[in-house]
């Protein structure tokens, strides 16, 4: 896998964590970070557990999970008309 840039923070380099996208090149997996704030952790927690994160990486990893949501909503959609389309 080639490794790619999705913004300015988040980057997917082939064999690293997987191949997940990780915060700029670091070993955490933007994952980690919304399984964090999932579990109750606070964005402060986070900075101050992880002194070499920012807020702009958790910006982004919070962008890219409302993106990624948006777009199972949307598939999901998608899925459900061709299926309702195909039963009428």
């Amino acid at each position: 896998m080639k490794n790619i840039q999705l913004n300015k923070v988040l980057t997917v380099e082939g064999g690293k964590r997987q191949s997940k996208p990780c915060i700029r090149g670091m070993r955490i997996a933007y994952q980690d970070i919304i399984g964090w704030l999932e579990s109750g952790m606070t964005v402060e927690n986070i900075l101050n557990d992880y002194p070499e994160l920012n807020q702009r990486d958790i910006t982004a990893c919070l962008q890219l999970a409302e993106d990624k949501a948006i777009s199972e909503v949307i598939s999901d959609n998608n899925e459900n008309t061709i299926i309702s389309k195909k039963l009428a």
